[in-house]
């Protein structure tokens, strides 16, 4: 890093751009599909980008198209996608006992935002353990459905999945319709809706947690005022609001509608409608055919869509927590406070800058090349604006448009899929220092606004 100058951002930035590309190698090759089958060259990147920015959107039908070897490199690149190039990079090293060095720990540091280069590779050890593990869970779940069903192909069916639900990819072996076969099934539904929920929470949730369990077991009450609770609630408190939000207004839209939730018992509407709200969360897994759903709800959902997981795990969007210091930001100016203030707690002014500049950047980057796709494919208003927010957003649900792009089209798709996987983190690592070194001040000047 320090030969070839390169700074964090960049050093994401072409991670997954090599990805993308290794990917498109592999995925093009004769035995990565199936016998009868062949894949153009700009499929193979739709797909491969697709995988390792974690969004679930295809071209081709993945199951039907792809070799046991090209799931296998999807998968591969769905796993690098989900936790990202910094935390392969470190379990490589570990794996080969190469001593961690000082500029790679501050990559590390970068890379997960924290304050401190104590016990870094520890912690992306950790990291690479409770996805396994977690991941392990969600297998042993799938295969209770796919075992009986498809055999010992079952087995791969539920790792496959395992992965891709965790890593909120949404990728699916099942043919073109995910999962709306099983959408009375509560086996598969509450394995997917847990291994989404979990790995959007961010991994510094985990540690938070277990912290705070590990106190009460020691001491049998928790009395802490670390900064690091406030991550923890605003997390909690976001993704259960949200979820909950998510699923009553599906039900209230969609409640007779025949095509969708109209032919369910009270159960299935349930289930179905919090499964449709939690896998808005960047997840891309469907039990409900996308395009069946009413404008008012798909309305809900791209908003959904936008806000997306929480920092620090595998979901995308401009991310909880984002959102709700925007907010607070909002109100503070309101009542006139020159501080945000968020459960007691006084948030920094670069923070808040912060968040301005991810927002900004999603929002102008999904009106500019949502633009661009409906000049280039000339195609409904609503599917394309579905499709881009589920691409920038990495979410991977579509409303059948995918299918039908043309060679430019995918183009466009495959850049916004990159854009939304790469730009609210090279954000946030730009804006990481409080005062670049060249900072002028200049003089104080009011203009007139709203």
């Amino acid at each position: 890093m320090r030969r070839h100058k390169l700074t964090t951002t960049s050093i994401i930035m072409l991670g997954f751009l090599l990805g993308a590309i290794l990917g498109t190698i592999c995925l093009s090759l004769p035995f990565s599909v199936k016998q009868g089958q062949k894949i153009g060259v700009l499929d193979a990147l739709f797909v491969a980008v697709s995988s390792v920015c974690v969004t679930g959107l295809s071209t081709v039908n993945i199951g039907q198209t792809f070799s046991a070897f090209g799931q296998i490199v999807i998968l591969l690149l769905i796993q690098f996608g989900g936790l990202g190039i910094v935390t392969f990079t470190t379990m490589v090293l570990c794996l080969f006992r190469r001593k961690i060095t000082l500029s790679e720990r501050i990559l590390i540091q970068n890379a997960y935002n924290l304050d401190t280069l104590s016990g870094l590779v520890k912690l992306t050890m950790q990291i690479m353990k409770v996805t396994l593990c977690l991941e392990g869970i969600g297998a042993i779940g799938y295969a209770f459905v796919f075992v009986p069903e498809f055999g010992i192909q079952g087995i791969w069916y539920s790792i496959f999945h395992a992965v891709s639900a965790f890593c909120n990819a949404g990728i699916d072996l099942l043919g073109g319709n995910s999962f709306c076969a099983y959408a009375d099934n509560v086996m598969l539904n509450m394995t997917t809706i847990f291994l989404i929920i979990v790995s959007g929470l961010g991994f510094p949730v985990y540690w938070e947690i277990a912290r705070l369990t590990s106190r009460r077991l020691q001491h049998g009450h928790v009395q802490d005022t670390r900064k690091g609770n406030l991550q923890l609630k605003l997390v909690l408190l976001a993704t259960v609001s949200l979820i909950l939000v998510g699923a009553v207004l599906t039900l209230i839209f969609e409640y007779d509608n025949p095509d969708t939730l109209g032919n369910m018992g009270w159960p299935g509407k349930l289930m179905a409608a919090l499964f449709q709200s939690v896998t808005l969360r960047t997840a891309g897994f469907a039990t409900i055919p996308q395009e069946c759903f009413r404008p008012g709800s798909c309305l809900v959902y791209l908003v959904l869509m936008f806000i997306g997981g929480s920092p620090a795990g595998t979901a995308g969007g401009v991310k909880t927590v984002t959102v709700i210091l925007l907010f607070a930001s909002m109100f503070a100016n309101i009542k006139g406070r020159k501080d945000v203030i968020v459960m007691h707690r006084r948030i920094a002014d670069e923070t808040i800058r912060r968040c301005v500049a991810i927002v900004t950047f999603s929002f102008t980057a999904l009106f500019v090349l949502t633009t661009a796709l409906l000049a280039v494919q000339g195609s409904d208003f609503l599917d394309t604006l579905y499709e881009m927010t589920s691409a920038i957003a990495t979410v991977g649900l579509s409303r059948g448009l995918s299918g039908a792009l043309k060679p430019a089209g995918k183009l466009l798709v495959c850049l916004t899929m990159y854009l939304g996987r790469i730009g609210p983190i090279t954000l946030a690592l730009a804006f990481n220092h409080q005062k670049p070194a060249g900072d002028i001040t200049c003089a104080e000047s009011k203009v007139i606004i709203g």
